[in-house]
């Protein structure tokens, strides 16, 4: 697979975003980000594909699903609520949001991802969160 790096996360929404208007919104690209300030970089992205209907993935990394981390740089979440985090700020941005927490959910989470990507009618961001030790597990 094709790997492009930018320079700052919403630049490359916004090439994904004209990657797939040039392909006729039948194509699109994944962005990935870093915790924290990376993945909120993608938010002005995700609200403008989703109001233009145009396909993204969005693959923002997310705080620890199994620990409660220590003292990380670039780690933002509500210090009482641990289920909650920044990427909670894509649910109304994106057509299809879901946090994976366990490497197995992404088999249901993916078709679900994909029917919305190539809907034309109804696409627009799909942000799928995946958190950091997640991120590191195998899959079995």
């Amino acid at each position: 697979l094709p790997f492009y790096q930018a320079k700052n996360e919403q630049a490359m929404v916004h090439a994904a975003m004209g990657y797939a208007k040039a392909k006729n919104r039948r194509a699109t690209l994944a962005c990935s980000a870093s915790i924290g300030p990376g993945s909120t970089n993608m938010l002005t992205g995700a609200a403008t594909a989703t109001v233009s209907r145009v396909p993204v993935l969005l693959l923002p990394s997310d705080i620890f699903a199994h620990r409660r981390p220590g003292t990380v740089l670039q780690l933002l979440e509500h210090p009482l609520e641990a289920d909650l985090s920044v990427n909670d700020a894509f649910r109304p941005l994106s057509r299809f949001f879901d946090r994976i927490s366990r490497p197995e959910q992404l088999l249901t989470a993916l078709p679900e991802a994909m029917r919305i990507l190539v809907d034309q009618a109804q696409t627009g961001a799909v942000t799928i969160s995946l958190p950091q030790d997640v991120q590191g597990e195998a899959f079995s």
